[in-house]
């Protein structure tokens, strides 16, 4: 049987060489390593820190990424999402049962 969530997996992508050492630098001045850096920013965005998301939110305004609509649909479905957390106080498996269906009607 497939143990979904306990196998790791690499991710991968192209940047500039400039932008590579730029990075390598500042993680090493903040005391991380790339993993530590890329897991970071990964669960922040998973767990939607709000810190993270209006960063991705303007990022996404600025390159034109996303239509308006479907950014505010999605705004939408988070505040929907924290509205039914703070009202219900569910556990996360719940949680995420709720907002796949929710997340299929976008």
């Amino acid at each position: 049987m497939y143990n979904y969530g306990k196998e790791y997996k690499k991710v991968v992508f192209y940047a500039l060489d400039k932008d590579h050492a730029e990075l390598r630098i500042r993680i090493h001045y903040d005391g991380m390593t790339q993993g530590d850096f890329f897991r970071g920013l990964l669960m922040g965005y998973l767990n939607r820190d709000e810190s993270i998301i209006a960063y991705i939110d303007r990022y996404k305004e600025e390159f034109s990424l996303q239509s308006k609509n479907r950014r505010n649909k999605i705004k939408k479905t988070d505040k929907a999402r924290l509205d039914t957390i703070e009202k219900f106080a569910l556990n996360d498996e719940e949680i995420e049962n709720i907002f796949d269906i929710l997340e299929a009607d976008l």
